[in-house]
């Protein structure tokens, strides 16, 4: 599967974004799907993932509460909605296919998990 996310953007304080992910090449009801963000000099780190039926999220402590995952099987895309940002959530931020089946209602939230992977689209808050 091919992804391609878009949607970043410069904000200010407080202010929100809507980060869309394309899919093609297979059907993304075959993957979980998550978002993952890099900021400069550090790791990727977990933001959201969503089960395949879009049942089941996650989200990373940083942004419960702010950010929505969602997704829509029949149009393949995967959403990310992000409000009240902070100048800490400026980042890369990519979306990722997750292939794997686990048990229960079980979604990783490790970036290894993660198969495919966009090529990211830049979200920058100011101060």
């Amino acid at each position: 599967v091919q992804l391609q996310a878009s949607g970043g953007g410069l904000v200010q304080t407080g202010g929100a974004l809507r980060l869309s992910c394309a899919a093609s090449g297979r059907t993304v009801s075959t993957y979980a799907m998550g978002w993952f963000l890099q900021a400069p000099g550090k790791e990727h780190e977990f933001v959201a993932a969503i089960s395949r039926s879009g049942g089941v999220t996650y989200y990373a402590d940083s942004v419960k509460g702010r950010f929505t995952i969602s997704r829509d099987n029949a149009r393949n895309t995967l959403t990310l909605q992000m409000n009240s940002l902070k100048p800490e959530d400026t980042a890369i931020y990519y979306c990722a296919a997750d292939r794997h089946h686990y048990s229960g209602s079980y979604l990783s939230r490790s970036q290894s998990a993660y198969e495919y992977w966009g090529q990211g689209t830049q979200v920058t808050v100011s101060s």
